[in-house]
């Protein structure tokens, strides 16, 4: 049996959720919690296996300072689960050692499978917010550099290569190959060409 402990400070919002997780006859919420310090107390008596926290608890301490608190320990595991999907909220949450991140209009199978995985030692995260921290994590090698961009930029207001360079403080040489990544990049064959495709894609203004 998986113990849960509910963090939220909507009394409506873990109504609804302990709906959902006691579908499931193998997640028991064995408590409840509307306040940071009401959270921490119910996690030290009750002992659960995971928590599932909002980052926001309206007045005096958040859910990360909850977090900050049980992150010192292996147990409990910590599912923040939320309606913020801004990066800073996440990355705070999963540096601070959240177990994982799912956003609150998750269906709820997908709520299911997610508890079930911070308790099996997994980090699950919202689909949204895994292809976020993928692709900033890993960017996408066939997309423009800054420095591509840089060089694009100044070859739209007209420059040509020997100014761009000392503008850029680089070679022509170094121009030239920023170019013919652009054009490859971007499959396009002149610089006119370029700087359209590089607008229409939203990469430069």
């Amino acid at each position: 049996m998986i113990r849960v402990v509910l963090v939220d400070d909507h009394p409506v919002v873990r109504a609804g959720l302990r709906a959902v997780l006691e579908s499931d006859g193998s997640i028991a919420v064995v408590g409840e919690a509307g306040d940071a310090a009401t959270a921490l107390t119910a996690v030290r008596s009750l002992d659960p296996d995971v928590v599932v926290l909002d980052v926001h608890l309206g007045a005096g301490p958040s859910g990360l300072d909850v977090l900050a608190h049980l992150a010192e320990s292996d147990r409990p595991r910590v599912l923040v689960m939320t309606v913020f999907d801004n990066d800073k909220d996440v990355d705070a949450a999963l540096s601070s050692g959240a177990a994982g991140y799912l956003l609150k209009d998750a269906p709820e199978g997908e709520v299911l499978r997610a508890v079930h995985a911070a308790a099996e030692g997994h980090r699950p995260l919202d689909p949204r917010i895994a292809a976020r921290v993928v692709a900033r994590s890993y960017p996408d090698p066939g997309a423009p550099t800054a420095r591509e961009l840089e060089v694009l930029a100044a070859a739209a207001e007209g420059h040509d290569n020997a100014t761009i360079a000392r503008m850029l403080f680089i070679s022509q040489a170094t121009v030239k190959s920023h170019l013919s990544s652009l054009f490859a990049k971007l499959d396009v064959t002149s610089r006119t060409g370029a700087v359209a495709e590089a607008r229409r894609r939203g990469h430069l203004r």
